[in-house]
């Protein structure tokens, strides 16, 4: 006997879109959330945190009017963002109307923990144990990764989910990781006032992009008054009353009101599940098939399978194991063009292969690059148009591996060039296509041109 058709173990993005799809369907779903249904995005992650960013850059644009068009007088209030926050992304993170999304589609909605015990069962407590008869599903996502530096154990440093929640700024931040969301939060709060030091002992910023694309991002953070100590590691973290101190391994300090730990996402199954999931080894993201079956019976999705931290690769993902499980014929999940953007000003987008990652899996590389003052030049002002367009080239094939866009609007640029990277779109069919002029796009047929040039 089985208690429902399906369960699904983690109401995030993923797990959410899964189960709700699944009892529309006329399935029975169990669906089991310790914490918020909807999961990081809509409280802690994408929504909250772009306000954050809308704000500081609506701040700096503002200051940038000089320069434009006459004058004005910015003030920033920290409280605005709070209230936007509290009031409209999150409903003070309460998550009843989402519930209520689910319950209203058929769904049973259970508030707990689950325990998974074998690829069929799991256990809640006060519940019991709970059977599914036709598939598990396994969207539990991530959680934050602290690194094991001496001292840091024993004080209460922030992660992103204090940093959204502050309904005050601190003075001071001190930023370890310089990933997006150390660089997104500690340039949106420089903008307001609060004095930021980032810190990582890789070189630069976003250092799994391109090394232009963290050296760009390095230069504009500087200029605006935020301390940069990359390329060193940190060797102990420490606190008083009067804050935090984080000793590096050069000899050197840094003190801070507030410390704020941004050093990734780690998967959240531990051994005992691994194994009940009748997996080997070390646990770490699910492995998965083309469609995302970990076993027979069982299927994950989102963050949980490793295959980036996103939204939307949690709803495409989502839209896979549906249709799987319904047994609906669905395409295999193609992971060759994975989008993602880093929201800083300028956004640092990318799609595809990074040069170097394509070097290393064998192919024949072509680059080229346009700098994007010189292709919108309608945009031009004396800050704030930094910025440039690279592609990446299977230089046998004739086809887009990767691309960067960094710039403003890089992130909606980069649509084109996903577009490009997910169907093989020849080379010289960009290299033909009419862009509009002048605009942000145009720098695309730049970069061909430049490609062009370096195959030549």
């Amino acid at each position: 006997m089985s208690d429902a058709d399906v369960i699904v173990v983690g109401l995030g993005v993923a797990g959410e879109a899964i189960a709700g799809k699944l009892a529309e369907a006329g399935l029975s779903v169990i669906g089991i959330e310790a914490e918020l249904v909807g999961g990081e995005c809509p409280y802690w992650g994408c929504i909250p945190t772009k306000m954050m960013i809308r704000a500081a850059d609506a701040l700096t644009e503002a200051r940038r009017v000089a320069d434009l068009a006459g004058s004005a007088d910015v003030r920033p209030d920290w409280s605005v963002v709070a209230r936007r926050i509290s009031d409209e992304a999150t409903d003070n993170w309460n998550d009843k109307v989402a519930v209520d999304r689910l319950t209203d589609k058929g769904m049973r909605f259970i508030r707990g923990r689950a325990e998974i015990r074998s690829t069929t069962q799991v256990e809640v407590a006060g519940v019991g144990t709970l059977t599914a008869g036709r598939a598990l599903v396994v969207t539990t996502g991530t959680t934050s990764a602290i690194p094991p530096i001496p001292g840091l154990a024993d004080v209460p440093y922030w992660t992103s989910r204090d940093a959204v929640k502050a309904e005050t700024l601190p003075k001071e931040l001190l930023i370890i990781g310089a990933g997006a969301i150390g660089t997104e939060i500690g340039q949106a709060w420089s903008r307001f006032g609060v004095k930021v030091t980032l810190m990582d002992a890789a070189p630069r910023p976003l250092p799994q992009e391109e090394p232009a694309s963290g050296d760009l991002l390095a230069q504009v953070l500087a200029d605006e008054g935020i301390t940069l100590r990359l390329g060193v590691g940190i060797a102990k973290v420490s606190r008083d009353d009067g804050g935090f101190t984080v000793e590096l391994a050069d000899g050197s300090a840094v003190h801070g009101e507030k410390l704020l730990v941004a050093t990734g996402r780690r998967p959240t199954l531990d051994a005992q599940t691994w194994a009940a999931l009748g997996l080997t080894g070390k646990p770490g993201t699910l492995p998965t098939d083309g469609q995302l079956r970990v076993s027979d019976g069982v299927w994950a999705a989102g963050d949980i399978t490793g295959h980036g931290a996103f939204t939307h690769m949690a709803t495409y993902q989502a839209d896979i194991v549906a249709a799987s499980i319904l047994g609906t014929p669905i395409a295999d999940a193609d992971y060759r063009a994975v989008p993602r953007v880093a929201f800083t000003d300028p956004e640092i987008g990318a799609v595809g292969m990074t040069e170097k990652q394509a070097r290393e899996a064998g192919f024949t590389v072509r680059t080229g690059t346009a700098q994007l003052p010189s292709t919108s030049r309608g945009w031009i002002h004396k800050v704030g148009n930094a910025g440039f367009i690279t592609l990446v080239a299977d230089a046998e094939a004739d086809v887009l591996l990767g691309a960067t866009t960094a710039g403003p609007n890089g992130g909606e640029i980069l649509g084109a060039l996903a577009v490009a990277v997910h169907a093989r779109v020849p080379v010289s069919s960009l290299e033909t296509m009419i862009y509009a002029y002048p605009t942000f796009h145009r720098g695309i047929l730049d970069a061909v041109r430049a490609l062009r040039a370096a195959t030549a």
